[in-house]
């Protein structure tokens, strides 16, 4: 069993009788015990946060606990397919779902900013709800503090994830081995246009969505299989780019991918084109490179298609030189596909 901290609202918050009141300092335990009934406890009841006890006793299934942390900025809070809320669950249930872990228990900890109007609190609670009940996952203890208004962008976000190996597969880089094959879940570049058209306000010709979604699903099938997964990662920060990059490097062996073979949208091609962005280092939230041998490419392509279409062989795992990504271009040449420098979209996962 594992003890942890129990939900608890450590900044006084005032009443909130009408939606539109927005946060500040003050106020009393009488005040803050109606947040945490009204808000939190309404949104996230379980048994374990009904007893309102100093830390959460999980009970956990035969396996490997697995944990993981995050901590979620993004403006604005809500885009086209997505928020800061459905953002924070989905992806501590993916960096689990990467671990070949299934997703149990959810730690929440907020950092508002004040002046947020505790309508926009509940929206972003609501979406974690929902997100957190699709992924089968309970939220069980959390925290919120209020920093000074101008010292956030409205509502930062820090997640602890728990989750549990139910089988005896090895999942990381080391287990990568030359003539594997190299396979995407679906489209890229979702994600970072969908914000940054949201932040910029640009009148995209197709609207973009974020690609935000649990991936675990899509892994327990592959594992349920049977497939020889080798290794998984969810592609986010850095992108696709990033991905292929660091696992090459923790590896030791050289990739080498296809660029007609690397599904991408036609509107989000078209608009990392007309602004000057690589769509290969655009994050993504709902996407994930999978690792398997060549003899098991067949069904798990076959599986991955199930949860989404797109997804693709984009490459193989050589002997070359170690750490090396290569990318076959369009026209027929081949580049070195470095690591991205810096970020290019601030503030999006």
């Amino acid at each position: 069993m594992i003890e942890a901290k129990s939900f608890a609202i450590t900044c006084p918050l005032p009443l909130f009788d009408h939606p539109r009141i927005k946060l500040a300092h003050g106020g009393g335990g009488r005040l803050m015990q109606r947040l945490i009934n009204d808000v939190f406890m309404a949104a996230f009841d379980n048994t374990t946060l009904r007893e309102g006890h100093d830390g959460a006793v999980l009970e956990l299934p035969n396996g490997r606990p697995v944990i993981t942390t995050d901590s979620y900025v993004v403006r604005p809070l809500f885009f086209p397919g997505g928020d800061i809320g459905a953002l924070a669950v989905n992806g501590t249930v993916n960096d689990l779902a990467m671990c070949g872990a299934r997703p149990l228990y959810l730690s929440v900890s907020f950092i508002l900013e004040e002046g947020l109007e505790t309508e926009t609190l509940w929206r972003v609670v609501q979406s974690m709800r929902v997100a957190a009940n699709a992924a089968g996952m309970e939220i069980v203890t959390g925290d919120t503090k209020v920093v000074e208004r101008g010292h956030g962008d409205g509502i930062y976000i820090n997640t602890t994830g728990v989750g549990v190996i139910e089988n005896e597969i090895r999942i990381k880089p080391q287990c990568i081995r030359k003539g594997d094959v190299i396979i995407v879940s679906g489209d890229i570049g979702r994600h970072g246009m969908a914000v940054m058209g949201a932040r910029e306000g640009l009148a995209f010709t197709t609207l973009i969505e974020s690609d935000c979604a649990p991936l675990w699903k899509a892994v327990s099938a592959m594992l349920s299989a049977r497939i020889d997964v080798h290794c998984l990662r969810d592609a986010t920060r850095g992108g696709l780019c990033a991905v292929l990059n660091e696992l090459a490097q923790a590896a030791g062996l050289q990739f080498d991918v296809v660029e007609r073979d690397i599904p991408v949208a036609a509107s989000v091609r078209g608009a990392c084109e007309v602004l000057g962005l690589d769509v290969l280092q655009v994050a993504c939230e709902g996407r994930f490179v999978a690792i398997v041998p060549k003899s098991d490419e067949e069904q798990a392509i076959e599986i991955m298609k199930a949860h989404n279409d797109a997804a693709v062989v984009i490459g193989r795992v050589t002997d070359g030189e170690a750490g090396l990504v290569t990318l076959q271009t369009a026209i027929g040449g081949r580049r070195i596909l470095d690591m991205p420098a810096g970020e290019l979209l601030p503030r999006i996962c």
